[in-house]
């Protein structure tokens, strides 16, 4: 039986056994539940070297009793994320009925990504995933719950005209909906052609024009890869939507090279807002698609803008996210979160029923 307790940035490998009855639960409720997929159905499931198979053998053995047709593609890292992979793992994913990304560079946003989903392809993004968050994020959560938690908060966004976002690290950005779509990213897999994200997350952009502010990450930035979980602030000046300065200390100046390492001023423009509320994540872990949905926290968006967010929708040649930890919330002045804690009864009803800490 192998051993190892050697830890690296996206999580800790322990035992081959550990947890996995509880891993083979979220793997049936991802692919089942989650993704919806049925018999005869072809599930591409990429993953790089440092994937936690663990994780992309158990959502492979769900799905093939399900009675689908599974597919599973490794692959080497790439040296960035969201850009296009070699053509036999681009021609794979782009004829997937349901595809499930677990590489932890993710191919999301490249050619074959826009490919997959003008074919109809129903898509996930869960790179990084180990056995602790697959856990923690899927096999102990209430999917139905969670989903009427963002049904809740999208029935608010639509209402909303102003938005301000404020932090005691700095933070103070303000931009207006002016009706706005707001997507729920987090729900289940109806659509063809369009992404499902890990519960716990509701996602939309402001008219971009009227952004401004400052904006300081505080939890959790990534792509660049050398980043991930933060350990000091990095502050970026926002104007008409667009981030022109970007300050701070040594992680600061590495996202700064990365942004114009790209050489495209697309990737400065402010692409979603996204409120994060899986009651299974509670603090930054350096994997970004958990970290994105820390409870009460906020996530920005930069670089491309996909089309299904029914924004201005742009391309640029990457995309990255930064996150909030304890944001206050300020809509149409009034304050529907302070400092982390929403202050709104009815979301705070919610959050008993999840089983929140501190309500």
């Amino acid at each position: 039986m192998r051993r190892c307790d050697m830890k690296f940035n996206i999580g800790i490998e322990m035992r081959d056994e550990y947890k996995s009855l509880e891993a083979a639960k979220g793997a049936m409720q991802l692919v089942r539940d989650i993704m919806l997929v049925k018999p005869g159905e072809i599930v591409v499931v990429n993953v790089d070297t440092a994937t936690d198979m663990r994780v992309a053998n158990a959502v492979i053995e769900a799905a093939y009793v399900i009675g689908a047709d599974p597919v599973l593609i490794q692959h080497p890292m790439q040296k960035q994320s969201f850009t296009q992979p070699s053509r036999p793992v681009a021609a794979a994913v782009a004829e997937a009925d349901v595809w499930i990304e677990f590489a932890f560079n993710c191919i999301m946003h490249s050619d074959c990504f826009r490919a997959a989903m003008a074919r109809g392809c129903r898509y996930t993004c869960l790179c990084g995933m180990d056995v602790e968050m697959l856990v923690n994020t899927l096999a102990n959560l209430d999917v139905d719950l969670v989903i009427a938690f963002g049904e809740y908060l999208c029935e608010v966004l639509r209402q909303t005209d102003e938005v301000i976002v404020r932090s005691q690290n700095g933070t103070d950005l303000k931009a207006y909906n002016r009706g706005r779509f707001i997507k729920h990213a987090g729900q289940r897999a109806l659509i063809p052609g369009n992404s499902t994200m890990l519960s716990g997350q509701v996602s939309w952009c402001p008219v971009e024009e009227t952004i401004n502010g400052a904006l300081v990450f505080d939890g959790a930035l990534f792509p660049p890869g050398e980043i991930g979980k933060l350990h000091d602030k990095v502050a970026l000046t926002m104007k008409e939507g667009r981030a022109v300065e970007i300050s701070g200390g040594p992680e600061a100046q590495l996202f700064r090279e990365w942004m114009a390492h790209w050489n495209d001023p697309n990737m400065y423009r402010l692409a979603h807002y996204s409120m994060g509320f899986n009651p299974g994540v509670l603090k930054p872990t350096g994997r970004i698609v958990e970290d994105e949905r820390v409870f009460g926290g906020i996530e920005f968006g930069f670089g491309t803008q996909v089309s299904t967010l029914r924004g201005a929708c742009w391309n640029a040649a990457a995309h990255t996210d930064g996150t909030v930890l304890r944001p206050t919330l300020i809509f149409d002045g009034q304050v529907f979160e302070e400092n982390g804690v929403y202050q709104d009864e009815r979301a705070r009803e919610f959050c008993r029923r999840l089983g929140v800490a501190g309500y």
